[in-house]
């Protein structure tokens, strides 16, 4: 599972272009519909695609990505459903890196080692699990590494170069930079600062610094991508996926269709944003 996301960005830096990562919430608004959108976001741009494990108390996310996870359970989603999501998707896609992102507790609860054979099985090539720090590698990271699934850490503006190789000790596959302090939809940072803090991550590791937290459109992922080694959108994929439902949370016609036209918008600003920085 190394192999697939290593392959993924070596690919990337050889194109000399930045990795767009899209994440979306598994079973938003129905199990079908966010197959629908996964199976839709390599072709419209996505070169990594981060899978949201619903989860009922949420620490780091936003309003929007809140709603998602509760629309998702309302609809019966669960670990195992979101697992299935990545089985399905793996029929017809063995290319583009999957990254299961989400909280420990629904981890605990299926089991350590049962959810890392799943998961292995599924075809999942990593995890972001937000609220385990480095001091508890033993219980997921360390597991999940023997069996060759990238365990991606966040570093943020206020890991400082005592604290980042801790961070960085067991971290593969990328390093995410969460950009700002706060949760998740913030407002878009200061894109000099960005490249400040990318640069200053760099010193300490070779792996791609993919960043995140406040980006929407096209000219945002422009502006971060000139810098980093991808670009992570989250919030606006998932304030699409609401804005095209029913008055009671369904899905309609244009759901996935317009999840589709704003990646394709969001790659296109990434694959300009070395031109632009090159300018």
């Amino acid at each position: 599972m190394t192999a697939r996301m290593d392959q993924r960005f070596a690919a990337l830096k050889a194109e000399g272009r930045p990795a767009l990562v899209t994440y979306f919430m598994g079973g938003d608004p129905d199990y079908d519909t966010s197959l629908a959108i996964m199976k839709a976001l390599p072709e419209a741009g996505a070169d990594v695609i981060e899978l949201g494990m619903p989860f009922s108390d949420p620490m780091a996310d936003g309003p929007a990505i809140q709603l998602a996870g509760q629309r998702a359970l309302k609809a019966g989603q669960t670990l195992v459903r979101t697992l299935d999501l990545a089985r399905e998707f793996r029929k017809t896609d063995n290319e583009t890196p999957i990254v299961m992102m989400g909280y420990y507790n629904p981890i605990y609860v299926y089991g350590v080692e049962r959810f890392l054979d799943d998961a292995l099985a599924a075809g999942i090539d990593g995890l972001i699990v937000v609220d385990l720090p480095p001091e508890m590698d033993d219980e997921l990271c360390i597991p999940a590494r023997s069996r060759d699934i990238n365990f991606i850490r966040l570093a943020t503006p206020t890991t400082d170069d005592k604290r980042l190789p801790t961070v960085l000790k067991n971290t593969s596959g990328f390093v995410y930079y969460v950009s700002m302090n706060g949760i998740t939809g913030s407002a878009l940072p200061d894109p000099s600062r960005v490249a400040g803090a990318v640069q200053r991550i760099k010193a300490h590791t070779d792996l791609p610094i993919c960043v995140g937290f406040g980006v929407k459109t096209a000219e945002h992922a422009r502006l971060i991508g000139a810098n980093a080694d991808g670009v992570v959108v989250g919030t606006a994929i998932v304030n699409q996926v609401a804005t095209n439902l029913t008055a009671d949370g369904k899905a309609t016609a244009d759901t996935v269709q317009a999840v589709a036209t704003l990646v394709r918008g969001l790659a296109t600003g990434v694959r300009s944003a070395r031109l632009a920085a090159a300018e």
